[in-house]
């Protein structure tokens, strides 16, 4: 038993740990990483609201070929509640965000400033 105490004392004596220099180079790595992934992140996010500003262009334009083809006409410049109250409700709600805006015209013509360029 006394041996084999004997055996791990003599092999903790021989074991080296890292020095300063080596943990302050990992702890340097491992922050230039992070750094490379917050910026990654934000390349994702600015692509996610383009496309959310996409789809609602898309289902905003929907929605007024639908009410044209139900009434024969566009609702007013802006009118969301043409769109999203009554008997003809082709929205469920006006499509809202911080980082852009959609609008339309009595003709049909959808814009989006913003985040997007609506075509």
């Amino acid at each position: 038993m006394n041996a084999m105490l004997d055996r791990l004392q003599q092999a903790r004596k021989n074991d080296k740990g890292f020095t300063l220099i080596e943990l302050l180079m990992v702890i340097v790595i491992l922050g230039v990483l992070a750094g490379i992934v917050v910026f990654a992140v934000n390349g994702i996010q600015d692509r996610g609201k383009e496309s959310a500003c996409k789809a609602d262009v898309k289902t905003v334009e929907v929605a007024l070929e639908a009410h044209y083809a139900k009434l024969s006409a566009y609702p007013a410049a802006n009118d969301w509640n043409a769109l999203t109250t009554g008997v003809n409700r082709f929205l469920h709600s006006q499509p809202s965000s911080p980082d852009y805006t959609i609008t339309f015209a009595n003709t049909g013509v959808v814009t989006a400033i913003g985040a997007c360029t609506a075509p």
